[in-house]
């Protein structure tokens, strides 16, 4: 099997394993979280330099999901890559389980930052991404963030300092997936040219597919290679992909998952891509 179709095939057992959780919680958000998949799994699959068996290694890189509501899509992708038995993705938001709606860093191997209000996440990875140059370490830090989160006036703030320090260990990946929990972006509050936007803040900007991996891989490859000052991938993405009636759709931003909607989205992520 070549190499895309087995990361296609990867990212198909994932979205199944989100409606799983999603069904088994009766909450969740299916949306947002299936629209980052092929972007988590490159990373973690390919590009971030961690230890599963070692979560909190010092020379690992950094991941922060500033879009903390999809973390379905990260549990599964960290339990995919070792971080913790699959089991657990069971117990998604149920009393006493590790894996609560948003990241806890405290509770979850394999999450560096906590998760919660939206616009924080690149904040914070400036603040690793400095620490690691004061450390002298040469680790990475990479930050996942909504197109609608965008809309929270602290991500300007963070960039404007992240250019100034010219932290190029610094990399910023935007779901552009179009639609956020009341509605389209461009609806609910336009925010125009993004790749734009991000260059006049002082990041390299690149656009990719954000569901083809390959797309992914050399977005990330070039994002490793170039210095000076930080960067951003703006990837392409569906919210809801891989689910027709959910693809695009506001009202899976956080709807529940009930029964026929469950059979009807396993049905679909039963065919092979």
């Amino acid at each position: 099997m070549a190499a895309h179709d087995v990361m296609a095939e990867q990212c198909r057992h994932l979205r199944n394993r989100i409606v799983d959780m999603a069904h088994a919680a009766g909450s969740g958000h299916c949306g947002g979280s299936l629209s980052c998949v092929e972007i988590l799994w490159t990373l973690y699959g390919q590009v971030l330099r961690v230890r599963p068996s070692e979560p909190l290694w010092p020379d690992r890189d950094r991941f922060i999901l500033s879009k903390g509501h999809a973390a379905p899509a990260l549990y599964a992708v960290l339990a995919q890559r070792g971080f913790f038995d699959p089991a657990m993705l069971a117990t998604l938001r149920k009393t006493g389980s590790m894996l609560q709606g948003h990241p806890d860093m405290r509770k979850t191997p394999g999450i560096d930052m906590s998760a919660g209000s939206l616009g924080m996440g690149i904040s914070a990875g400036v603040g690793m991404a400095l620490a690691a140059r004061l450390a002298g370490k040469d680790f990475r830090v990479y930050v996942l963030v909504g197109d609608g989160e965008l809309q929270e006036g602290q991500n300007w703030e963070a960039m404007t300092a992240a250019s100034k320090y010219g932290l190029d260990n610094l990399v910023v990946i935007v779901d552009l997936n179009g639609v956020q929990l009341d509605g389209p972006v461009e609806q609910v509050m336009p925010m125009g040219d993004i790749p734009g936007k991000l260059a006049q803040f002082g990041l390299d900007v690149r656009g990719c597919d954000g569901h083809d991996c390959a797309e992914l891989s050399a977005a990330l490859g070039w994002a490793q290679q170039l210095t000076g000052r930080p960067k951003a991938i703006v990837a392409r993405t569906v919210k809801g992909k891989g689910v027709s009636f959910m693809e695009g759709q506001s009202a899976w931003h956080g709807k529940p998952l009930a029964a026929e909607g469950y059979r009807l989205a396993k049905a679909e992520l039963a065919v092979k891509p």
